[in-house]
Formats: C-alpha cells, structure tokens, sequence
C-alpha cells in the first residue's frame, strides 16, 4: 500500500489478476524452499509461537489456528508464477472496462448511493474513484461469494511465512496480522477466506490493511472486508486518503491531445503550465481545474496520452501499476457516463459489446471450448477456451484475448 512494502509486495501482480490466479488447494511440494528444508512445519509452528507471543497473541488463539494447520504449499508455485495471459495495455484496459462490468457497476452505483456517498463525503474519495477500485478488485463482490476464487488465508500466509524465503519476513508479519485480528475476535480463522496472498474480501485487504486501515462502517460491532460492502469500502477509501493523500475535490487527470513533436513523459507542471505548451483535451472541453499539477503520461506511443493529477498517484498506492489505476479511473468514469477514451492504441481495437462476448463464448462453448458459461464476463476459463481456439486455428497470437478477430473467426468458422 501507500506504497508500504504489504501491498507493493504482494498485489503488483496478484490483485487484478486474482480472479485468473486463485484456485485449489495443494499438496506438500516435492522442493518446498531452503527454509522449509531445513526445519519441519511442525517445528517451525512451535518456535514461531514465540513471535505471536511476543506480539500479544495469546496461546490460546495460537492453538486453536496453527495447533492442526497444514500448509498450502501449493502457493509456492502461484508466487513464482508468471501471468499466463501476456496483454498489451489496450487489452488490459478493454477486459477490465468491459460492458460487463459496466453494467454491473451501473446497478451497484444505485444500490448503494446512500453508502457511497456517506463515504465520500466522510473520507473525500470521489465515489467513482471506489466503484472503479471495487469492480477491479472483486468484480464488485463476486470473488467474496464465489468459492471457485477463494482458499483459507491461514494455510496459505504459513506456506508462505514457512517456506518462501524470498519475502519471508513480509510473510511473517502477515501472518501474524492474521492472528492479532482472530486474537481481538474480529473474525473467525475459518471466515478469513481469500487469495493465494491472503488478499480478502470486496477490496481485497491483506491482513495489515484490516488490522490498521479497518473501519466498523455500518456500526455493527465488526471490521470485515465480506459481508455488506459497507466496512471494504469505507477502510480502502480511508487507505486512499490517509496513505495515498488523495485531494478531495480533484480529478485523477484527463486524456489529451498533444501538439506535434512532444514527448509522451513529462514532470509536476500545473495544467494551465502544460496548456501554455500546446495540451488540449481530447474531448475538447475546457480543463476544469487549471491549477491542479499534473505529469504527463502516454503509455503506448501514437497512442492515447494523460495528464495524471496527484489523486492518480493517490489510486496507485493501492497498488503501484499505472495501467491498473487507470483502468479503476476510467472504469469509474464510464460509470459516471463518459464514453471510451477518445484515441485508439496502435494495433487495438474497440472493446467488444456484452452481447458480442456471448456470442464469442456461445460459439467457442459449440465447439467443445469451454467457457464456463456465456454471461459475457470474461475470465479465465474463456480466456483459455479461446487461447485453444486460436492454438487450433493457428491464430497468432494465441493470446485468449475475447476480441472482434476471434469472434469474426469463430463466425467464419461456421461455429
């Protein structure tokens, strides 16, 4: 987070992609690390109390979680695991701001207007901003309550803190976050449900964002990241101002146009500073804010060019990838009824329609390539249909991006 080392660690990676990522548990591996070599988990279990000791958590609650625990070693091989999937920036933007999730922002934007809006006017943090975060952390709940994406976080975090030497402190201490929040009765070991990286719940906290970021939002007596979204979203967005100092009132920043001859990268200069040099919107529409700093970003040359405020380095801190706070700011945005980016990527294409994606897993589905269902959401199980699809085809690249060229195949196809 802010960026303290949890979330930087963990979810550069690990958080937008943890749908894709999460499954299964596992079993022993054949080379668990150098640590795990040298001490069996039950030794390791039994000097490790005495860190959760010195850290306040009582005996008993050390029993009762870690007494019969079995490591989750199979997330040995999740946290040394490259991305399956390769995507180019206008792929990543287009599967995450998609019509599915569109739409069923659009409906969670109605629903809890009365919350959203206590907490933005509670913590600043433009209600947009957190539909936009929510939708690309959980698909606005949907890891919560689908079990396919979940493990026990316990299991998992010691595998981890056992015998993954790499980050082993960063392990530890989660670890023991997990238990101070079991010791306080926050939550029971078998409620705390999550990641392979122990991330939990509609804004996917790890362990030290509940237990110092949590708040009891619809004052029920509880911090929980499941249940009522009231609590996520009410802590991240205190995350967002507190860690990430976001600037009630200010936007995330504006897709521009630039004059011919500049350079797509540029430092802190107000927007009036950068209008003076040639900037326009891309829109066309005036710039709200003169006053407000920006930096200037084009993250694909000949392609569609930001000037990004202080409040998108503020989207960062949940999690340092500039093309991850931008697909949140912009998911944000077209739910506030804004349109697609006005620039294409070079070599992109528009995002296909929710009724497009249907039909694109209905015929892949017909032709023995599995999806997982046709309601035009897009994970991993179509994800690797299509890859299929395009490994048989001879399609390249066989990247199991859900776009216009594999629907135009499979409907060549006859499929």
């Amino acid at each position: 987070m802010a960026m303290n080392f949890s979330r930087r660690a963990v979810l550069q990676g690990a958080l937008a992609t943890l749908v894709s990522s999460a499954c299964g548990s596992g079993v022993l591996a054949t080379s668990a690390s150098a640590q795990s070599a040298r001490m069996p988990f039950s030794q390791w279990v039994e000097a490790f109390g005495a860190r959760a000791r010195s850290r306040g958590i009582s005996g008993a609650t050390y029993a009762r979680v870690m007494g019969a625990l079995k490591p989750d070693t199979s997330v040995y091989a999740l946290d040394k695991a490259q991305p399956e999937f390769k995507e180019e920036v206008w792929q990543y933007l287009n599967r995450r701001v998609s019509d599915w999730r569109i739409g069923i922002g659009i409906e969670r934007a109605r629903e809890y207007a009365p919350l959203l809006e206590k907490i933005e006017r509670t913590y600043g943090v433009d209600r947009y901003v957190m539909l936009g975060l929510w939708g690309m952390e959980s698909a606005f709940g949907d890891v919560v309550t689908n079990p396919k994406h979940m493990r026990p976080v316990f299991p998992a975090l010691a595998a981890l803190a056992w015998g993954e030497p790499r980050r082993r402190s960063y392990w530890e201490q989660e670890l023991l976050n997990a238990l101070v929040i079991v010791d306080r009765g926050w939550a029971r070991p078998d409620e705390m449900i999550g990641s392979w990286a122990g991330a939990m719940g509609h804004t996917q906290w790890m362990p030290e964002v509940w237990l110092n970021m949590g708040v009891d939002f619809n004052g029920d007596g509880k911090i929980l990241p499941f249940g009522p979204p009231d609590d996520a979203l009410a802590g991240t967005a205190q995350y967002i101002a507190k860690r990430g100092k976001y600037r009630r009132g200010e936007g995330w920043g504006y897709e521009v146009r630039l004059p011919e001859g500049m350079g797509g990268a540029g430092g802190w200069k107000s927007i009036a500073a950068w209008q003076d040099k040639g900037v326009t919107r891309a829109t066309g529409k005036p710039f709200p804010r003169p006053g407000e700093q920006a930096r200037l970003w084009q993250p694909v040359a000949r392609g569609p060019a930001f000037l990004l405020t202080r409040n998108f380095d503020a989207i960062k801190s949940y999690n340092p990838a500039n093309t991850y706070a931008l697909a949140i700011a912009h998911l944000g945005d077209r739910l506030k009824g804004e349109g697609p980016f006005v620039q294409q990527f070079p070599g992109g294409e528009r995002a296909p329609t929710l009724a497009e994606v249907q039909e694109l897993q209905k015929r892949l589905t017909a032709a023995g390539f599995d999806t997982d269902g046709t309601d035009g959401r897009v994970g991993k199980d179509t994800m690797k249909a299509i890859r299929d699809f395009q490994l048989k085809v001879g399609m390249q690249p066989a990247d199991g991006y859900a776009g216009l060229k594999v629907l135009a195949r499979l409907r060549a196809s006859g499929v």
